[in-house]
């Protein structure tokens, strides 16, 4: 257990700017940064400062100026944490950071450990669990839709309604064990129709959220989409023009690409994350063939397939390399998009010989493209928003993309499952309040109502330190 009667100190902000934040937390925080900061004007006192205040001074260490810095002071209990706190913004000289941490620990402060602030904050009451797991998914967002789904998370739409069903769900456990304390006079307190009712609706919610996840999931990890197809049918040259940027090697022999290449990129506030992959075909090549084995297990991982043909090849090789892709992936519920490339050396007649003449079967498209010039590389683009499943999100509701809060859900689910059950089955109200005690227990561990140690440590250890 991470004792909270500590005074925490850490970097709050990366490497990389011209300006650096140093973050302290605890009682002695205005204390310690007293002994280390000197105001310009002489006459203010930190001690004696309104939170939100900022003032200008220098840290000094034995006579000597280390950097001149702005102070922000913020006064329990209107703080991030809870608690007092400083922020010392200061150049962002690693020297000078490392220097005024070694100041403030040298004088009663402890280095943070990673989450330590936001875990204060949790335990300060200043948010709850699924709140501050939002925080850590804010910091790590790379797209404008998980950008949306964190802050929405961190705002306490999702704790709102889990917080609204728990309390009813207590509402009615209460009632039942009540009429399990007046066992002998056989009264009801709780109405059995309204109950089901909640159960109901309480069921219908946790399906709906835990059902959102595979979206969630997606949006905050990102599609996984595999370039995929014969070797030179330009699989490189698409991916750099998707990339905007010569990520690949692009080259007229074929079996340039011997491992795989990946990289990102948002579309549509979505973030897709494209692997080009060595062409497929036999080698004796050993290290062509590990190359292809990769490919495969790219192919085995992504969501959506990107099968690249060379429009020159025509029908026949086409269609080979098709049967033996769908034969790959048959019955595993993956999206492919069978690009037709290299349009550009076409005069019509080979897109004639192949347009409408392929069987198009389930979760299949198929475009004629350009990679060279980008030509069909927008229609590609608005057939990926269509076809990953994220492309229209509700802008209401609540999405999660949480696996702990996925879990917890379906326990959730069957716990009232079984409520139903036995209500339907007339079992005894005992057994009945199990059930509905489990459901409580279930939603109390999303927002942190219920919790323990373990799981408090896997959470925040997962955090960067400084938040």
């Amino acid at each position: 257990m991470i004792s909270t009667e500590e005074t925490i100190c850490a970097p709050a902000t990366s490497g990389g700017g011209a300006i650096a934040i140093i973050r302290i937390s605890g009682r002695q925080s205005i204390g310690i940064c007293n002994k280390i900061f000197f105001p310009f004007d002489r006459k203010i006192n930190l001690d004696k400062q309104n939170g939100y205040s900022i003032i200008y001074g220098e840290i000094l260490s034995g006579g000597e100026i280390i950097d001149d810095v702005l102070v922000s002071i913020f006064r329990s209990p209107h703080s991030y944490t809870g608690e007092d706190s400083i922020e010392i913004s200061c150049h962002a000289s690693g020297y000078i950071q490392k220097k005024i941490l070694e100041l403030l620990v040298e004088n009663g402060a402890v280095t943070a450990q990673p989450g330590e602030f936001t875990r204060r904050a949790f335990m300060n009451g200043k948010m709850d669990l699924s709140q501050a797991e939002a925080v850590a998914d804010l910091i790590a967002a790379e797209s404008g839709q998980a950008h949306r789904i964190a802050m929405s998370q961190m705002r306490g739409s999702f704790s709102d309604e889990i917080s609204a069903l728990r309390a009813d769900l207590l509402h009615f456990a209460s009632l039942i064990e009540l009429e399990l304390d007046f066992g002998e006079e056989d009264v009801e307190f709780a109405d059995r129709k309204e109950l089901k009712s909640l159960v109901n609706k309480v069921l219908a919610v946790a399906k709906g959220l835990s059902s959102s996840f595979s979206i969630g999931n997606v949006i905050k990890h990102g599609v996984p989409v595999t370039i995929t197809g014969a070797p030179n049918t330009g699989k490189s040259t698409l991916l750099n023009t998707l990339l905007n940027e010569e990520k690949a090697i692009v080259s007229e022999l074929p079996g340039t690409t011997r491992d795989f290449i990946e990289d990102t990129v948002i579309i549509d506030g979505i973030q897709y994350r494209f692997v080009d992959t060595a062409g497929l075909r036999k080698s004796d090549d050993v290290i062509e063939k590990l190359g292809i084995k990769r490919t495969f297990e790219k192919i085995e991982q992504a969501s959506i397939i990107l099968l690249v043909a060379d429009i020159r090849e025509g029908m026949q090789a086409l269609m080979k390399t098709l049967t033996d892709l769908r034969r790959e992936i048959a019955g595993k519920g993956k999206k492919l998009v069978i690009l037709v490339n290299k349009t550009d050396t076409d005069d019509g007649s080979k897109r004639k010989d192949i347009e409408g003449k392929i069987d198009l079967e389930e979760n299949e498209s198929i475009l004629f493209i350009s990679a060279k010039t980008g030509s069909g590389v927008n229609e590609l683009k608005m057939t990926l928003t269509r076809i990953s499943g994220v492309g229209h999100i509700l802008t209401e509701g609540v999405i999660i993309s949480n696996i702990r809060h996925y879990e917890a859900l379906l326990k959730v689910t069957e716990s009232l499952e079984r409520v139903l059950a036995g209500l339907e089955n007339k079992i005894p109200e005992d057994l009945i309040a199990i059930d509905v005690r489990q459901a409580i227990h279930y939603l109390g561990e999303i927002t942190g109502e219920i919790t323990t140690d373990e799981i408090l440590g896997n959470i925040f250890k997962n955090f960067c330190i400084g938040k």
